[in-house]
């Protein structure tokens, strides 16, 4: 897995809708090469929300499953670079959020 919303001011949400749908094939990727899952693991959703004038217009959330290998440097590291790659297709500031699942407690019936 990585479970990834990206949240787009609804503004600014027709400008970048074709750039960003093209951008989801390489976002996810590199996620399940960085995170070194398959790609039906993956959960991408995209949305049109209201925000506040004085947040960031995009905002994305990253839930990860822990495993060794995914320190908090790397992790930090792999949010940075997709924050790059959706701010070059947004056009503006993105802030990034990551957390990790309880894996005792997590499910998925898809």
């Amino acid at each position: 897995m990585p479970n990834v919303k990206i949240f787009v001011d609804e503004t600014l949400y027709p400008a970048c809708r074709a750039s960003l749908g093209a951008a989801l094939g390489p976002m996810r990727d590199y996620l399940c090469a960085e995170f070194r899952v398959d790609v039906p693991a993956c959960q991408f959703a995209v949305m049109p929300v209201l925000v506040m004038p004085d947040l960031p217009r995009v905002n994305v959330e990253i839930q990860i499953l822990p495993r060794a290998d995914r320190t908090r440097d790397r992790v930090t590291a792999i949010g940075q670079h997709l924050r790059a790659m959706v701010a070059e297709v947004t056009g503006t500031h993105v802030a990034i959020r990551i957390s990790g699942l309880d894996p005792e407690t997590y499910i998925a019936l898809k």
